[in-house]
């Protein structure tokens, strides 16, 4: 996956976590795609690797959430979870520059 648009992406849904400020439902979220991507990724990887995992990311994460989520809950918002959490981890990442 290119790295740019990925991050671009990744920006957008941090913007979107940040204007739902106080929504606990959609930070628990982020938090679940946070753990997922740490068994997945691990704690060693660089944005490329990242990015890379990103691309098949919108189906597990949304089945991860869908996992978790109480019964009669609403519906996870699994696109925005998954790119704030992807924009958090990058931090992380060996080559990362903001």
């Amino acid at each position: 996956m290119d790295l740019e648009l990925a991050r671009q992406q990744w920006e957008e849904g941090n913007r979107r976590l940040e204007q739902a400020r106080g929504d606990r439902n959609l930070l628990a979220q982020v938090e679940l795609v946070t753990a997922q991507l740490r068994a997945r990724v691990g704690q060693t990887f660089t944005l490329q690797e990242l990015a890379d995992a990103y691309a098949g990311a919108d189906r597990w994460a949304r089945d991860v959430l869908e996992d978790a989520r109480p019964e009669n809950a609403p519906p996870p918002d699994a696109a925005t979870a998954a790119d704030a959490a992807f924009h958090l981890y990058a931090r992380g990442a060996t080559d990362y520059a903001p």
